[in-house]
């Protein structure tokens, strides 16, 4: 029952380390490189942004779908005592958004 290694073993128990070690150190210093930490904040950036754009593509969408539910029969018919309030009231907006327009002009 011997656990006594021979020189050698420990030599090339230490160049083993050694190499892992070096290893180790080079992720380290890649993963520590300016340029890695940008491109990781980038790519955390660009995901994060395609997330929330995804997110409010759907919920707009959904509100569109929910609008037009709103404004059209199951046969797809306008739904006139909606639409014409709706149209109504867009055309007062823009005509208060004309009418504003015109006064800062004059001045």
């Amino acid at each position: 029952m011997s656990d006594a290694r021979t020189p050698a073993q420990i030599e090339a128990d230490i160049v083993r380390r050694r190499e892992q070690l070096a290893v180790t150190l080079d992720e380290i210093g890649v993963r520590m490189h300016p340029k890695t930490i940008m491109g990781d904040a980038k790519a955390k950036v660009a995901s994060t942004v395609d997330e929330t754009a995804g997110r409010a593509y759907v919920a707009v969408n959904r509100v569109v779908a929910d609008v037009k539910a709103g404004l059209v029969t199951e046969d797809g018919g306008p739904r006139l005592e909606r639409v014409i309030p709706v149209a109504l009231l867009a055309v007062g907006v823009i005509g208060l958004i004309a009418l504003s327009g015109r006064g800062k002009r004059r001045k």
